[in-house]
């Protein structure tokens, strides 16, 4: 398998994400190996808030969330998905499968780091991938925070807005990540924190994970992750432990999940579901210190 390796160069002052990254190697389908990159924050025997960033961001999204949680205790845990951040980027698109993406975290996180008595906290793609490893693996997780995210399975169509975005970036001679997040974000986006997110890629070639990941989503009943997202849903159906569902009110790609979990998981009875107001899609780069809070509070509890 034929992979990218950000230089390092690439990643120097970063604003606001200091944390030295640690790496793991994962099995590459071809019989070779991935580097997986992953940070931490706060005290190293602290109860464990495993952060899962989604499309086309980086592990430096929850830079404001895991300050929150190392302040009160937690060991934030953020892991670069492979072909984000400084992960290797493996370059063809066929290299990539929704069931290879989880497979690549289950792997960095339980085999390689020890994780257990997890809190995930998912968006996006972090919640299609974290969602399903919860459902797989139950006794790895204490909680769930979904933020921005679902879990789809192709028998629902997806909203016309995220049509649009992937027609956008199939369709894109290059591939604008910065802009991409700053569309994302209705705070606004600093200059220095887009030019954090183009940082992983610095050529067309480097992108394949960002391209490739909306064509993964299930649209359709026979899609090839759709038997296994169904599967998940029956467990998260009789999930009883804490599932918060903290989305933002400005989010037109993943709103209309926010009820459907809450409906759908046993576990979200009893609990305040916040509505995190003033940010979009990306709640943690708008509102992450919102978010951090949030977390905590669920993981105090």
């Amino acid at each position: 398998m034929d992979a990218y390796r950000t230089p390092d160069a690439r990643f120097a002052d970063l604003p606001g994400f200091d944390h030295e990254p640690r790496y793991a190697e994962v099995a590459a389908p071809d019989g070779g190996s991935l580097r997986m990159a992953w940070y931490e924050a706060g005290p190293a025997d602290g109860p464990v808030a495993l952060l899962l960033h989604g499309e086309p961001t980086w592990s430096f999204l929850y830079r404001d969330v895991m300050a929150v949680l190392a302040a009160r205790g937690v060991r934030a845990v953020a892991v670069d998905l492979v072909g984000f951040g400084r992960s290797d980027k493996p370059l063809a698109a066929a290299d990539h499968s929704f069931a290879r993406h989880v497979e690549w975290v289950r792997e960095l996180c339980f085999d390689r780091i020890g994780l257990d008595d997890v809190t995930l906290v998912g968006q996006d793609w972090g919640g299609l991938i974290g969602l399903r490893l919860v459902a797989e693996h139950p006794a790895r997780f204490a909680r769930v925070v979904a933020a921005n995210t679902g879990l789809p399975t192709g028998d629902h169509d997806m909203p016309p807005v995220w049509w649009r975005f992937r027609q956008a970036v199939e369709a894109a001679p290059t591939l604008d990540v910065g802009r991409l997040v700053a569309a994302g974000c209705v705070r606004g986006l600093a200059d220095a924190a887009r030019a954090a997110y183009d940082a992983p890629f610095p050529d067309e070639a480097s992108k394949a994970g960002p391209r490739v990941m909306p064509t993964l989503v299930p649209t359709r009943p026979d899609d090839p992750a759709t038997q296994a997202n169904r599967a998940a849903w029956e467990v998260l159906r009789r999930w009883e432990k804490p599932f918060l569902v903290a989305f933002s009110d400005g989010d037109p790609i993943t709103g209309a999940m926010a009820p459907v979990l809450r409906a759908a998981v046993p576990g979200t009875a009893g609990l305040q579901h916040p509505t995190i107001a003033g940010a979009g899609h990306f709640l943690q780069e708008d509102a992450g210190e919102e978010l951090g809070l949030v977390v905590a509070e669920l993981m105090g509890r």
